[in-house]
C-alpha cells in the first residue's frame, strides 16, 4: 500500500470509532423496517399469501436494482472527490427517502420510494473503502471486521426497536425512526470523520481505460465480486418470507412483529463477537481460509431451518448463522483491500457493492418464487444449494492464495 494513503494511527483509529457508530446508526435504520415490511404491505391492500410474498420480494429488491446500476458511478466519484462526500450523500439522501415511506398509501408508492432509496445507497461500502485505504494492510482484516460489528450491532437492536414500535404505535412510525437514524449518521460523518484524500484525476482514469482490465490480481477480485453476489442472494432469499414463516410457526398468535424482530436480529449476537476475531485470525492464517470454512458452515446451518417446528429452533439456527456471517462479507472485503491498489479502492468497493446489490435483487426474487412452488421450507433448501455453489467457486478462485498461504 502506498505510504501516502496510510493516515497516522490515532487518526485512522478515530475514524474507525466514528464510522463504527455511523454504521451502527445505519444498521438500526435499515433493520428496524426489515422484519415487518411484508406485514406493512399487508396493510396497503388485500393480498393472498402468494401475492404478499411476491410484493415483498419486489419491495426488498427494488432499492438494489438502482444500486446495482449507479454504484460504479459513485465509485468513480469516490476516487475523484473522496469517500467522505459519498458518505454524506448516502446518509442524507436515505434519511429523506426512507422517512417518506411512512406516508405511502399503496404498494406502488412504496416500491417507487424503495427504487429511489437505491440511488442514495453506499454508506457501508464507502465507510469500508475509507478505512481500507487508511489502515495498514496487515491490520485491515481486524479493522474491517471491527467496522462490520457496528452495522451488525445496529442490525441486532434495530428489529427489536422496529418490532416494538410497529406493535404498539404502528408500522409507519418506524420509518420516521429510520430517517432520524440516517440523519444522525450524516452529522457524525460531517463533524467527526477526517479524510486526507488524494484524488485520482479524470486524466488518470481515462489513461487506465477499462477498469476490469487494469485490476491488480484480477481473478481474485472478480472472484470476490461473484462471491459477494451469491452471499447476498443466499442471505436475502429468506428475507421476504422470514416474518411470514415466523407467523406460521406461531400459528398466527402472539406478538408476531416482535418475534420476527428477535429472529431477524439474533444472529447479530454471534456476529458481533466473532467478526473481529475472525478478522484478526485471517490476518495471521489467511483470510481465504476463514471465508471457505464460513461458507461450508453456512450451508450446514441453512438446511435444517426448513424443518424447524417452532420459533425457538429457528432462533437457535439463526444464532449459528451469525457465526458464518462473521466469516463471509468481512473476509471478502479484507481480501479486496489486501489485493487492490489504494487509488482504485473506491471503484473496487463500489463495483463490489453493485454485485452485492445484484445479489440482493436476485435473492428475494428467488425466495418469493420458490415460496409459490415449494412453500417456506423450500426457500431454505434452495438457499443451501446456493451456498454450496458459492463454496465450490471460492475454492476455485482462491487456489493461488492457498498455495501462497497454506493452512498450518
Amino acid at each position: 500500500m502506498n505510504g501516502s494513503n496510510i493516515t497516522p494511527v490515532a487518526e485512522w483509529r478515530s475514524n474507525l470509532r466514528v464510522l463504527w457508530f455511523g454504521n451502527f446508526m445505519v444498521g438500526i435504520g435499515f433493520s428496524s423496517i426489515g422484519p415487518f415490511i411484508a406485514l406493512y404491505i399487508g396493510t396497503l391492500g388485500h393480498f393472498t399469501n402468494g401475492q404478499n410474498a411476491f410484493w415483498s420480494g419486489i419491495a426488498f429488491a427494488a432499492p438494489f436494482i438502482v444500486k446495482a446500476l449507479v454504484s460504479p458511478l459513485w465509485g468513480r466519484l469516490a476516487d475523484t472527490h473522496g469517500r467522505k462526500l459519498m458518505l454524506l450523500r448516502a446518509s442524507l439522501g436515505m434519511a429523506v427517502v426512507i422517512g417518506s415511506i411512512g406516508f405511502v398509501t399503496n404498494v406502488y408508492e412504496l416500491i417507487g420510494l424503495r427504487l429511489l432509496q437505491g440511488a442514495f445507497s453506499g454508506f457501508i461500502s464507502n465507510a469500508n473503502a475509507l478505512i481500507a485505504t487508511s489502515v495498514p494492510r496487515e491490520k485491515s482484516g481486524q479493522a474491517l471486521g471491527t467496522l462490520t460489528t457496528g452495522n451488525v450491532s445496529g442490525t441486532l437492536i434495530g428489529p427489536l426497536v422496529g418490532g416494538v414500535i410497529a406493535d404498539f404505535v404502528g408500522y409507519r412510525y418506524t420509518f420516521a425512526v429510520t430517517g432520524i437514524m440516517m440523519l444522525a449518521a450524516f452529522f457524525l460523518v460531517l463533524f467527526f470523520v477526517k479524510e486526507h484524500f488524494v484524488p485520482v484525476t479524470k486524466a488518470q482514469l481515462q489513461q487506465r481505460g477499462n477498469f476490469f482490465k487494469t485490476l491488480d490480481n484480477r481473478r481474485i477480485i472478480l472472484g470476490m465480486f461473484i462471491t459477494t453476489l451469491i452471499i447476498q442472494a443466499s442471505n436475502n432469499s429468506i428475507e421476504p418470507i422470514l416474518s411470514l414463516y415466523v407467523k406460521q410457526l406461531m400459528h398466527g398468535g402472539g406478538h408476531v412483529a416482535i418475534a420476527a424482530g428477535v429472529i431477524e436480529a439474533i444472529n447479530g449476537v454471534a456476529t458481533i463477537i466473532a467478526a473481529p476475531r475472525f478478522g484478526a485470525l485471517g490476518d495471521r492464517i489467511g483470510t481465504h481460509w476463514i471465508l471457505t470454512v464460513g461458507l461450508l458452515f453456512s450451508m450446514l446451518v441453512f438446511l435444517p431451518m426448513a424443518f424447524v417446528r417452532n420459533v425457538w429452533e429457528l432462533g437457535g439456527l439463526r444464532l449459528l448463522i451469525g457465526i458464518s456471517d462473521a466469516a463471509l462479507i468481512p473476509s471478502v472485503q479484507t481480501i479486496m483491500a489486501k489485493y487492490s491498489s489504494p487509488d482504485t479502492m473506491g471503484q473496487v468497493f463500489s463495483w463490489n457493492q453493485s454485485f452485492q446489490a445484484t445479489g440482493n435483487v436476485i435473492g428475494p426474487l428467488i425466495g418469493s418464487t420458490v415460496t409459490n412452488f415449494a412453500g417456506y421450507p423450500g426457500v431454505f433448501i434452495s438457499t443451501s444449494i446456493l451456498v454450496l455453489i458459492n463454496f465450490l467457486l471460492v475454492r476455485r478462485n482462491t487456489g493461488r492464495l492457498r498455495k501462497d498461504q497454506p493452512l498450518r
